[in-house]
């Protein structure tokens, strides 16, 4: 096979919980008095928490110091944490965790590697608190995604190169890192729309499809396939 290790966003492709992002994030822009809809909130997949609220400022029109920012960003995060105590084991799909654990099987390191600050509080609530091999996260970065450095770490964390890794990303700022990294990628949900993936799954589990037909060597152009 042609990878080493894979390396997996959170929210969006091992769990979701956009729900809670979107009501976290709503009651923020409320209490603001700024629109808040879906469309606003797709726009804030795969970004850091300070971005995400400079998006949602695009439409407030009084000035906002950094420390009012910081106030509110805290203020959503307190939230959005309270919200994430009623996730579950069940959560997490049988067709992710079947997956997980056949890819392991074959050999591969798995890390997860995502903008969240919460992605280890995430992890234990869905059961998955000890089970990858390395996490890179919103804690241990300084610049979010597109840019690469979440996924280099997840590397440098595994201790593999870049070249011998799979991002696994549903967000097209994700893919983007991936792909800045040096990394090839393989896209579920909404990333698949942009066409910059080298692999664009329908199903999570086909990522085992993927992985089993890379080969060591080959040119992007001539492996980028649709599962």
């Amino acid at each position: 096979m042609k990878y080493q290790a894979v390396i997996f966003d959170l929210d969006g492709v091992i769990c979701s919980t956009d729900q809670y992002h979107y009501q976290a994030w709503k009651a923020v822009a409320d209490e603001l008095n700024i629109p808040f809809d879906e469309t606003v909130n797709h726009r804030l997949r795969g970004v850091s928490r300070m971005e995400s609220f400079e998006i949602i400022l695009e439409k407030y029109d009084a000035e906002m110091s950094r420390e009012e920012k910081v106030s509110w960003t805290e203020k959503k995060n307190t939230i959005y944490k309270e919200l994430l105590k009623n996730m579950r084991t069940a959560d997490l799909s049988e067709e992710v965790k079947t997956t997980l654990d056949t890819l392991r099987a074959q050999g591969l390191l798995l890390a997860i590697g995502s903008s969240s600050k919460n992605a280890g509080f995430i992890l234990k609530q869905i059961g998955l608190g000890d089970y990858f091999d390395a996490v890179s996260d919103g804690n241990n970065i300084t610049k979010s995604k597109p840019d690469p450095e979440v996924f280099l770490k997840a590397a440098k964390y595994l201790g593999k190169e870049p070249k011998d890794c799979l991002v696994v990303e549903d967000a097209k700022a994700g893919v983007q890192a991936a792909k800045a990294g040096g990394m090839d990628c393989a896209a579920v949900g909404e990333a698949v729309k942009c066409k910059l993936a080298d692999y664009q799954l329908s199903t999570f589990s086909q990522l085992l499809e993927a992985v089993k037909n890379s080969t060591k060597g080959a040119c992007t152009k001539e492996w980028k396939q649709n599962f």
